[in-house]
């Protein structure tokens, strides 16, 4: 029998190989499961199927795990290195398969029990045909189904190329002998925990049944809360409750996603051709994270920065290739244009419009179509950022939707719901051109057909793209560490005030949680170091050590574990850069060797590579700024300094440390610095080492713009601690445009009215001003001592005599 096996799985690998592509998800299962390959390995696969071992074993071997058709040799005893679970259906039928099963785990049971070093691994796996969940009140089963010989060579062909081979974390035996004995309760109780987790695991693959869009509208138009909203509108527009009706149709027709499998196939092979005529490739961090909240059955609501349109395409994408359940996504209503509205809608889009203002049939359209997409359980994608960040920083929170999640967990959502934050960067955004002749005065190009195949017609190599999965927050154990009594105050009227902190508090998480995320590359650490000098010019040899030291700092002062950081040396990632079509760095000979500089043009552009990661050096930034201006500082002294301003910096850049955190991670950003020979440490007193001059230079100057910004905001302050909030908004940002003009300042962000107007609330919520809004020039004054060491003399001239002007007027 074991012979005819072995005959008929040749004769179907020919056709497989042909048919199937290698699929693994993971796509490096060793590394991102853990796997101890020194030690026994056993397959667990749901059910007996010669067809999906045959793809089993290829993409086993392709990543380079153990041959499932090998032996387990262990203590002169020869066991099987796969199992089936199940019958199932299949042509050569063994009766009693499971059976069998409990058999061979008792086996290996028994062998922990002599062998004190044994440790067999068994890895769940199963080979997933085809993704599509089904339709509501569709009696067929999903293409997850058990098939049979004739359904999976019609599968092969259809749907060979969405065929995925699923490997889930390992279970100790070790383990569970040492937890729970080696009796044979334990194999069926390790039968029973499988079996459950196939379920979960075909679950987390497919998704819930998509719905009946008619049959899901008549369900919300008969909701109390839209039924309400219909009669208050037919009041409100003196029409009849018909008409209301229909505009609320209306509505729901404008709003909802149309989500269709066989579209999201045609859009994976687009998709595909795109990313390899875009990126050099994709890197993909912390996807376990997200795989385990599906497995666990949790309601995922993915959260990504805004940097580009891909965005939204390449996380689905991505979504879809590890195993996961395409989003349905908020999309704004200006993307719902002739072709590709109908495209994004069959794609998992939902559109939102720009404000809900004066529409309450709408916004509760909105709302009752969110919760029911959450009760349904479809993950969801919505950028809370609201719009493409244009500076390459993360935006403030729009908190409507995050608002709109948390009513919708307040209002009996039965399962977890858990925020997902995502990372998403990129070595040369699609649009950055557009983006910086916006920040220029041009106006927003409406987006159309056109403007999409003027995009399609410049698709060029811009080199990698980052997608990381950030610390994922989970609502209801959030709520239960910072609101305990938040179950109880759900039943009060008066709920705004703790709804409102819930609301901000969960948005403000979710950015530090992108931040901890970022992606450092080679773009943004070269784009940081350029931009740091004065001139945007190094020799090649100073912009190698700069570039050495950064990533060193990163590796020995972690910002967070989340955190990608490149492995590749400087000399590689400079040469990389090179390579990279229109980036606006260029190398010049001369008879002293190389200079690497930006073209004067690049320099806007490249702030936005730089601000993508500005965070991550905030922080060592100021403590050589520090260094740097007083030249010779005891080192509390330097720390007691950071300290006073980091809250600003804080608010603004998202960053995470707490006030515990903080001394902690300064100390280590000195020792970093005072270990790269950047400054000397003689018994607590830091100085500059002349020599590395240049370096603590090119360190200090991270912060440099922000700190001349703070500066101005606080020197009108002490000039007029009553200015109105609105004139200090208006007056600091006039003085902002004319230092930037005078000194060559071309960072976008530097006179955005909205970083003051963050700036000047920070102040605020830090008790620099009093209940009447007057300015506490006691504290601002300790403030402009530290401000005043680290502000240039020639821009300090500049700052005081542009106010002195903005007081004679």
């Amino acid at each position: 029998m074991l012979s005819i096996l072995n005959i008929y799985r040749k004769i179907l690998s020919a056709p497989l190989s042909f048919l199937v592509k290698n699929n693994p998800i993971p796509h490096n299962p060793i590394t991102e499961l853990n796997l101890n390959t020194t030690q026994p390995i056993v397959y667990v696969l749901p059910y007996t199927s010669q067809t999906d071992l045959v793809i089993f074993r290829k993409n086993c071997l392709n990543v380079g795990l153990p041959d499932p058709f090998e032996k387990n040799q262990i203590d002169n005893q020869s066991l099987p290195r796969f199992v089936f679970l199940d019958e199932g259906r299949r042509f050569f039928k063994s009766k009693g398969a499971k059976k069998e099963t409990i058999t061979i785990f008792n086996k290996y049971l028994e062998l922990h029990r002599t062998i004190e070093d044994l440790d067999v691994q068994l890895i769940p796996v199963s080979v997933l045909w085809g993704r599509s969940p089904g339709k509501e009140k569709d009696s067929s089963l999903p293409q997850l189904r058990l098939l049979s010989g004739i359904q999976k060579i019609i599968a092969a062909i259809w749907f060979g190329r969405d065929t995925f081979v699923r490997f889930s974390q390992a279970v100790s035996l070790r383990y569970m002998v040492t937890e729970h004995g080696s009796d044979q309760a334990i194999a069926h109780k390790l039968a029973r925990v499988a079996k459950i987790h196939f379920a979960k695991q075909r679950m987390s693959a497919t998704g819930p049944r998509l719905p009946n869009r008619e049959a899901m509208f008549n369900k919300l138009l008969s909701s109390p809360t839209i039924l309400n909203a219909i009669k208050d509108q037919a009041k409100a527009k003196n029409v009849t409750e018909e008409k209301a009706t229909d505009e609320a149709k209306k509505i729901l027709e404008e709003i909802a996603a149309n989500v269709n499998y066989e579209s999201l196939r045609v859009a994976d092979r687009f998709l595909r051709w795109l990313w390899n005529k875009l990126y050099q490739g994709i890197e993909v961090k912390n996807a376990d994270r997200v795989r385990k909240l599906a497995l666990d059955g949790h309601e995922i609501v993915y959260v990504p920065c805004h940097r580009s349109h891909i965005d939204y395409l390449l996380l689905s994408y991505l979504l879809y290739h590890q195993g996961l359940v395409p989003p349905h996504i908020a999309a704004g209503i200006n993307l719902n244009f002739w072709p590709v509205g109908a495209m994004f809608r069959r794609g998992g889009a939902f559109f939102i419009r720009r404000t809900f203002k004066g529409n309450r049939l709408y916004s509760t359209i909105f709302r009752e179509y969110l919760a029911e997409l959450f009760h349904r359980g479809y993950p969801v994608e919505y950028f809370i950022e609201g719009g493409r960040s244009r500076t390459g920083r993360l935006l403030a929170p729009k908190t409507g939707m995050m608002s709109m999640t948390l009513q919708a967990l307040l209002q009996g959502q039965t399962r977890p719901i858990s925020v997902v934050p995502v990372y998403v960067g990129y070595e040369h955004v699609l649009e950055v051109d557009t983006y910086a002749k916006e920040l220029r005065g041009a106006a927003k190009e409406k987006e159309n057909a056109g403007l999409v195949l003027r995009v399609i017609k410049k698709l060029r190599n811009l080199g990698k793209a980052y997608v990381n999965f950030g610390e994922p927050i989970t609502l209801s154990a959030y709520l239960n560490q910072y609101y305990p009594e938040w179950k109880e105050q759900i039943a009060e009227e008066d709920k705004s005030k703790w709804f409102n902190q819930t609301v901000d508090s969960v948005s403000n998480q979710v950015m530090v949680n992108i931040n901890k995320a970022a992606a450092v590359n080679a773009m943004n650490l070269t784009g940081t170091a350029l931009l740091s000098s004065r001139q945007r010019a190094l020799s090649k040899e100073q912009l190698l050590e700069q570039l050495a030291s950064y990533q060193q700092m990163l590796q020995n002062v972690p910002y967070s574990s989340d955190t990608l950081i490149p492995s590749e040396s400087p000399a590689q990632m400079l040469e990389h850069i090179f390579k990279l079509e229109r980036v606006g760095i260029i190398v010049e000979k001369d008879n002293f060797g190389e200079i690497v500089r930006l073209e004067r043009n690049a320099a806007v552009l490249m702030t936005y590579y730089r601000n993508n990661i500005q965070h991550l050096f905030a922080l060592p930034s100021l403590v050589a700024s520090l260094v740097l201006h007083y030249e010779a500082i005891q080192k509390p002294l330097v720390i007691d300094a950071a300290s006073k301003i980091y809250p600003f910096l804080q608010s603004e850049l998202f960053l995470s440390f707490n006030e515990q955190e903080l001394t902690l991670q300064l100390e280590r950003i000195i020792a970093e610095l005072e270990r790269q020979e950047i400054i000397k440490n003689n018994g607590d007193m830091l100085s500059i080492n002349k020599s590395k001059v240049r370096m603590l230079q090119l360190w200090s100057s991270g912060v440099r713009e922000i700190l001349q910004r703070y500066y101005i905001t606080v020197n009108l302050l002490l000039k007029d601690p009553a200015i109105p909030r609105t004139n200090l908004e208006k007056d600091s940002q006039s003085v902002a445009q004319r230092l930037s003009v005078l000194h060559g300042i071309n960072a976008p962000e530097f006179f955005d009215k909205a970083v003051f107007s963050a700036f000047i609330a920070s102040l605020k919520q830090a008790d620099y001003f009093d209940e009447s809004g007057v300015a506490n020039t006691e504290k601002l004054q300790h403030l402009i001592e530290i401000l005043n060491v680290v502000i240039s003399s020639e821009i300090n001239l500049t700052i005081k005599g542009s106010i002195a002007k903005i007081a004679e007027e």
